[in-house]
């Protein structure tokens, strides 16, 4: 209980645990107490109850969920975007600027906007994938999305590439970093030495800022829906 409501608790045991600890999940939502695996969930639970105000300082700082709706902002490639519900535009997703519009039934903006959303990702992943295969002669054999919770990218030794559609919301540089880590997958089906070099070869740059943008900033991007 946090000042008077109900916060649902994942209960996880561990072999390897020593202690207690408390952590909120910002993918799943609520809090997830981890502890030793013959400990009492009722003692567990009591202890947890110990830190509410260590809690409620926890869900103050986490990112607010951000419903794809007229009126809304959002980041789009890494910029605060505003979604315009305009009852004369057309049904299409229109990006103008940094506003999306969008017209047709104003209920229906948001799943409007989703698919959109998940299209463009498709278009833009799947061209800047296949421009650095391409130009280090790679071969991909599709690229598809989907909407992990635990990473950004996956690549299948068969050369199948799947991706977040969520980034398309980064900053571009930080999306093509995440896709040309999976290309040097094609090379190095680990996180090697030399699959590190193979990732800044491929990307021509330094793949280090972008992955610490995600490290701080990639927990907000699963707050946007409907």
């Amino acid at each position: 209980m946090v000042d008077g409501e109900r916060i649902a608790v994942r209960v996880c045991r561990s072999a390897r645990a020593r202690s207690y600890r408390l952590t909120l999940d910002t993918k799943r939502g609520g809090l997830r107490l981890s502890m030793p695996a013959r400990a009492s969930v009722r003692k567990a639970l009591g202890w947890a109850q110990g830190h509410e105000a260590w809690v409620r300082d926890q869900m103050a700082r986490a990112p607010q969920a951000i419903a794809l709706r007229s009126g809304a902002t959002f980041q789009l490639e890494g910029r605060d975007t505003l979604i315009v519900w305009d009852a004369a535009a057309p049904r299409r997703v229109m990006r103008v600027g940094d506003s999306v519009i969008v017209g047709g039934p104003e209920d229906a903006v948001g799943p409007r906007v989703l698919r959109w959303l998940k299209a463009e990702a498709k278009r833009v992943l799947e061209l800047e994938t296949r421009e650095i295969a391409d130009r280090h002669g790679l071969a991909v054999a599709s690229v598809g999305l989907g909407d992990p919770k635990s990473r950004w990218g996956s690549c299948a030794s068969s050369g199948v590439i799947r991706y977040s559609w969520r980034l398309i919301l980064c900053p571009p540089h930080v999306r093509r970093a995440t896709v040309a880590h999976e290309v040097a997958h094609l090379l190095h089906m680990d996180h090697s030495p030399a699959f590190h070099a193979a990732h800044a070869r491929l990307l021509g740059d330094d793949p280090r800022p972008a992955r610490a943008w995600l490290k701080m900033h990639g927990g907000a991007l699963h707050h946007v829906g409907l």
